[in-house]
């Protein structure tokens, strides 16, 4: 390789070592990796989550508006044995005889309740409602935050990428300045201080280049973990890193920010609900009205008695306040086990009724949710003003960082395009001996430099263009 080849390596280094595709596999992008992390990002999945939950939440409120209506078919036994009693007629006792009663009864019913008139249930329902939507719009701020942050990984691991491919270059330029420089040396052209000097550059080099690998492992293992994947399976990564300036007015970008951001939206959404929750506590304490009813259609029933004997033979001679004598009960005969039974048939039982009830006093259990509630409005009022507050600031940064990131690639390409312009003439100097080669390997050293800051140039823009979207709440 000529020295002209060497000068145009360092120069186009940055260039040519995008890595490409493998083949048959199509490499991973920025938005394919956000799509991804937007499936199966932890933060996104509780997210979601939390969405169930709310949703749950909803109906649960929605319960106590609600009518409630169930159906039931029961068949019911009853069997009593040897049941014994004492009959009374006036200042006489006579004990029954032993009976066995077994009955059966069907009964199809159709019970309702419905709690038409409760208004703290009613601003129960306004309060989920209002935390369903704080839930969603959660969600969305989830996604915002997963989708910046997914960028910034992928777009530090790319500029990882391109820094290790930066170092390589600088080791291969290093090594081959180091036979130069000793070939020089084993001729009496340079001190061997100079030799020394080229040995140490070259294990800095090496160090470098190691370290910037292992660079790119920690970054893709970064990128892979918000993926929730492992890094084995990320495969390669698109190292195109590209960027172009865009205009943004801060005060535009703040009052879209104001509109759009998901997580103002959540926390006054949170703030409603919490507030309609405090309004549901303190309704608690009015009366309010339910009704309630059952229908039974064709209930059946049928019995059987047994009695083991009846009064005995012997009977009770007693005379009245007339001194008339009577005899009770009667002499009956004996009979063993006399068998009754009986059933009993419905077209239908209706029953209603409808209730005003008033809980005057439930032992401070009001009062407590009462006082959690006001407490949860509290939170919400405070979480809700500190994202106001600090919205202008974020927008601030935000804007700054960008303005920042593009004039670090101005500077970063002004600067290599003069290292390479620069190594071009030192290359010219040294091919006709008005330079050293230690200003060669200089102006190399520059140039490597120079392409290294210009990959970290284009990726802050990138993520400052990201932070940029997520501060107006944008996904894209």
């Amino acid at each position: 390789m000529t020295r002209t080849h060497r000068a145009s390596a360092g120069a186009w280094c940055a260039a040519g070592l995008m890595v490409a595709a493998a083949a048959g596999s199509q490499p991973l992008t920025a938005e394919r990796a956000v799509q991804i992390a937007l499936q199966k990002s932890t933060s996104v999945v509780n997210a979601m989550a939390g969405v169930v939950d709310a949703r749950g939440g909803v109906y649960g409120a929605y319960s106590g508006v609600m009518p409630q209506v169930s159906a039931s078919w029961s068949r019911g036994v009853s069997k009593t044995t040897q049941q014994t009693g004492t009959q009374l007629f006036g200042t006489l006792a006579f004990a029954s005889p032993p009976t066995d009663i077994e009955s059966y009864s069907i009964t199809p019913q159709v019970t309702g309740q419905w709690s038409i008139l409760n208004l703290s249930n009613l601003s129960s329902v306004s309060a989920a409602r209002s935390g369903l939507k704080a839930s969603q719009h959660g969600l969305q701020a989830a996604r915002s935050d997963v989708a910046l942050e997914t960028r910034r990984r992928f777009y530090n691991a790319v500029s990882a990428v391109h820094l290790g491919g930066v170092a390589d270059a600088a080791v291969k330029l290093s090594r081959d300045d180091e036979r130069r420089v000793r070939a020089l040396f084993e001729v009496g052209s340079v001190s061997r201080s100079d030799l020394l000097r080229a040995q140490v550059r070259t294990a800095s080099s090496q160090l470098d280049s190691i370290t910037a690998h292992q660079a790119v492992v920690s970054q893709r293992v970064a990128l892979a973990e918000i993926l929730a994947m492992p890094e084995g399976q990320l495969g390669e990564v698109d190292t195109t890193l590209t960027a172009e300036a865009r205009e943004f007015g801060e005060a535009e970008v703040l009052a879209e920010a104001s509109r759009n951001r998901p997580d103002l939206q959540a926390a006054e959404a949170e703030l409603r609900s919490a507030k309609a929750g405090l309004t549901a506590a303190q309704l608690a304490r009015l009366p309010y009205v339910s009704v309630s009813g059952s229908a039974q259609f064709n209930p059946s029933s049928n019995f059987t008695q047994k009695q083991f004997g009846t009064f005995p033979n012997d009977s009770v001679d007693y005379a009245d306040a007339s001194g008339i004598v009577h005899r009770f009960p009667p002499s009956v005969p004996f009979v063993q086990d006399p068998t009754r039974s009986g059933s009993s048939e419905s077209d239908r039982i209706l029953r209603g009724q409808i209730a005003l009830t008033w809980d005057l006093f439930t032992g401070f259990q009001t009062e407590s949710r009462i006082a959690q509630a006001r407490a949860r409005v509290l939170r919400a009022e405070e979480s809700r003003n500190a994202l106001r507050r600090g919205l202008e600031g974020e927008v601030y940064q935000a804007m700054v960082a960008y303005r920042e990131a593009l004039g670090s690639e101005q500077l970063a390409s002004t600067t290599l395009e003069s290292a390479t312009e620069n190594l071009k003439l030192t290359q010219q100097k040294y091919n006709v001996g008005s330079t050293t080669i230690l200003e060669l390997i200089d102006s190399q050293v520059s140039l490597t430099r120079a392409a290294a800051t210009r990959v970290q140039a284009l990726a802050a823009i990138r993520i400052a263009e990201a932070q940029i979207n997520r501060v107006r709440g944008r996904i894209e």
